[in-house]
């Protein structure tokens, strides 16, 4: 009986253990896109797909807008030109001589176009064994109209920088111009702001860009990457 009571106590302490570490699997898609490209459109139908399938998993979606397809006859208006900044540092990082649209990162491991089914298919099955070696918390949550408050605290291994991004759930654009003109788009976990740091925890203000409107369905999707931007953790709040 004794030994029973032991045994059962150690499987106790090792789940206990287990939880504490973060044992779930996490997946991060970040797609860099624009309502300017006529390739886009397909990424981003997919991406939306899965957030879909996902929606209760540990599988963070998210759309960054680049700014260098405004020059031809659209300016997307979920573009920034600091993702295009943060998209040329995952060029460097995978060695890429070009960047381009669309573009699937997959825990800044791996990247490939944003449409291919196939691949997103076998990346989410490979990346389902993936372990956090960090566990991010948010708490002191406060929104106004203008900007989102809350203080964060990473917990685990080391890690190089953690970004904090608003996501906008959904939108749907009429495009009037460029290459997509004539056709509506829809768009998944649109990045309205991020703000990156490297600091364990803290507090940060994130400003709410002037087009989101109040019936937008917003969260926080933060993510740690290593010095080579590979996803060492991940969490979401939804607002």
């Amino acid at each position: 009986m004794v030994d029973k009571l032991l045994i059962l106590l150690t499987l106790l302490i090792s789940a206990n253990l287990s939880a504490q570490q973060g044992d779930n699997s996490i997946i991060v898609l970040e797609l860099f896109t624009s309502q300017g490209c006529s390739s886009c459109p397909p990424a981003d139908e997919l991406l939306d797909r899965i957030k879909y399938n996902n929606e209760n998993q540990d599988v963070y979606v998210l759309s960054y807008h680049v700014d260098y397809w405004n020059r031809l006859g659209w300016r997307d208006p979920f573009s920034n030109s600091m993702f295009s900044d943060y998209q040329r540092e995952y060029a460097q990082q995978f060695n890429s001589r070009s960047i381009y649209t669309p573009q699937l990162v997959v825990n800044g491991r791996e990247h490939f176009t944003g449409s291919n089914e196939y691949k997103v298919t076998a990346a989410l099955e490979q990346y389902s064994q993936s372990k956090p070696s960090n566990t991010i918390l948010l708490q002191n949550i406060k929104k106004t109209n203008v900007m989102i408050q809350l203080d964060y605290k990473v917990q685990g291994g080391d890690f190089d920088r953690i970004t904090l991004a608003l996501v906008v759930s959904e939108r749907i654009t009429d495009i009037s111009r460029g290459e997509n003109r004539n056709r509506m788009l829809k768009n998944t976990n649109i990045v309205a702001n991020r703000i990156v740091t490297q600091q364990d925890y803290g507090e940060v203000s994130i400003k709410i860009p002037d087009w989101i409107e109040d019936s937008d369905q917003l969260s926080i999707i933060t993510y740690t990457q290593d010095t080579d931007l590979k996803t060492t953790g991940a969490s979401r709040y939804r607002l």
